[in-house]
């Protein structure tokens, strides 16, 4: 099968095609596992993290992508949740034990042994892939598969980020970075708390103003001063500068939410503007997101199609994934980029 394969990590700017398109084994599906065709796969932030060296190392060579979306194409031993042609999609999470307190408390993404689909199993930048059939997740027939591609990641971590941020409607809603995720954050939001104003910042002024297309109360830049103090907000860029301006414009006992798998080291000095009293004192909370569990997934997915949340999505051919990671790290976004894979 084809697959766009990384086989080691290196600087985009210094090597602009990182993945080769190799022809690899298709897999087998294991007990309880079922394999899919893969029709499309988005792509993602944490790819870019992968490649370039700032996580944990991945299994390499791998097969990068958790946001696709494909159909059963064969069943496993023991499998009973899918049949033959059923369309499905994978997201981050691809496994975790499912003895541990984390697990049987619903919290597997903060399992032990948690594995990332793309990261740690070959994931979606390919033609077939294999999956245990509790991380496979029926899609919503209103979606197409270019459209539910972006929901498995941006929009199951952007919901799960708008559940720890503990908005109540009418509260004054903060996002700061205004990319894939984000922007199915402010759809969720106007779908679900109608009377929540939300601020937008973002350094770029197209995206400002795509926020305000997409019913922002108010866009500002990423250092501005925000109107009025806001409640909670959602960072979901890996810069540290947002962080610090956020606590500022935070109201007393508000809380940030930090949607992001890291922060890059090259902003570290704006740390040092930290001012207990201006951006922490008065009860301010700092919560981070790690991952998204199974059900985060299921529900944001039947959210989406109730509420008719369709992502705006940029797509380009299999071969084409380093042009797409490319202009993801030069921030040409607008949406959500997706892979057609077939």
């Amino acid at each position: 099968m084809k697959a766009m394969v990384l086989n080691k990590s290196s600087d985009l700017k210094e090597n602009r095609a990182p993945l080769q398109l190799l022809d690899i084994p298709i897999s087998e599906p294991k007990e309880n596992e079922v394999r899919i065709k893969i029709s499309v796969c988005g792509v993602c932030h944490t790819e870019l993290d992968e490649i370039e060296g700032r996580l944990a190392p991945p299994k390499l060579p791998v097969v990068p992508g958790h946001q696709l979306i494909g159909h059963v194409d064969k069943l496993g031993k023991g499998t009973s949740k899918f049949k033959l042609g059923d369309r499905v999609g994978v997201a981050w999470i691809f496994s975790a034990c499912g003895k541990c307190k984390f697990c049987l408390e619903g919290n597997e993404n903060l399992c032990d042994d948690f594995r990332a689909t793309g990261k740690d199993v070959n994931g979606g930048y390919a033609e077939y892939m294999t999956v245990p059939e509790k991380y496979a997740h029926t899609i919503p027939r209103f979606f197409t598969d270019a459209e539910a591609a972006p929901l498995l990641c941006a929009g199951a971590i952007g919901y799960r980020s708008i559940q720890l941020a503990q908005i109540r409607d009418g509260d004054n809603l903060g996002l700061t970075g205004f990319g894939a995720s984000a922007h199915l954050v402010l759809k969720m939001v106007n779908h679900r708390y109608q009377n929540t104003k939300v601020f937008v910042f973002a350094r770029k002024a197209e995206e400002r103003q795509f926020a305000m297309e997409l019913g922002a109360f108010w866009s500002g830049k990423t250092t501005d001063a925000s109107p009025e103090k806001l409640d909670a907000i959602i960072d979901t860029t890996p810069a540290w500068v947002p962080v610090v301006e956020a606590l500022g414009n935070l109201e007393k006992g508000g809380r940030l939410v930090i949607n992001a798998i890291r922060k890059e080291k090259g902003d570290q000095e704006y740390l040092q503007k930290l001012s207990y009293r201006v951006h922490i004192w008065m009860e301010k909370e700092i919560k981070s997101v790690a991952n998204v569990t199974a059900k985060d997934v299921s529900d944001f997915l039947e959210l989406a199609a109730k509420a008719r949340i369709k992502p705006e999505v940029q797509m380009y051919p299999l071969e084409q994934a380093n042009v797409a990671l490319l202009e993801l790290k030069e921030q040409k976004i607008r949406g959500a980029k997706v892979l057609q894979i077939l």
